[in-house]
């Protein structure tokens, strides 16, 4: 249950991360979005240890959603880390930011958070059991809450393009147009 605990927090950390960049910006503070990177890895890293000691080896099930959870996390380190400019988005930068609405960011406003729910999904498939259950479950449902409040505030606050990026690009469920899109961007 501990790394249940320790995964929420991480939630905590990317909150005070993103209300301190857009408010006070205390130098400090800048590090909260790897601590909570860090929080989430050694949350998961433990409940996967645990599921893995507890569960059950199933011969074609579980490679199968294991190689899902890999992809999954895959996606979810380009969305976040690589398809954005990582300097103005995670390191104090000079320059202005600007919304990125080319490939995934072409898909849904918060693309990270279906790779996301897919990784945890992919994992309690792969080893079914309640404590990997629990942690998918609150950890989807913080990160939901945690993009709302970007949505809503941090990247309005954050992106002067932001307002008109809402109207264009879905919230989070991707539609036939944004899918269009996405794959659109990707070609060119």
């Amino acid at each position: 249950m501990s790394y249940i605990i320790i995964g929420c927090l991480a939630f905590l950390f990317f909150i005070v991360y993103d209300i301190n960049s857009v408010t006070a910006d205390y130098r400090l503070l800048r590090c909260g979005f790897f601590a909570g990177c860090l929080l989430l890895l050694i949350s998961t890293g433990g409940i996967v240890s645990s599921a893995i000691r507890g569960g059950l080896w199933y011969p074609f099930r579980t490679p199968v959603f294991l190689l899902a959870a890999f992809l999954f996390l895959i996606l979810l380190l380009y969305t976040l880390f690589f398809a954005i400019p990582f300097q103005t988005t995670y390191i104090n930068s000079t320059e202005p930011p600007k919304t990125c609405t080319a490939g995934f960011y072409a898909l849904s406003r918060h693309p990270g958070v279906l790779w996301f729910i897919g990784f945890y999904l992919s994992l309690w498939l792969a080893w079914p059991g309640a404590l990997l259950l629990t942690a998918g479950i609150l950890f989807s449902l913080f990160n939901v809450a945690y993009i709302i409040l970007q949505d809503r505030w941090i990247f309005m606050k954050t992106f002067p393009d932001y307002g008109e990026y809402k109207r264009t690009t879905p919230f989070l469920i991707p539609t036939c147009r944004s899918l269009k899109r996405c794959v659109e961007t990707f070609r060119s």
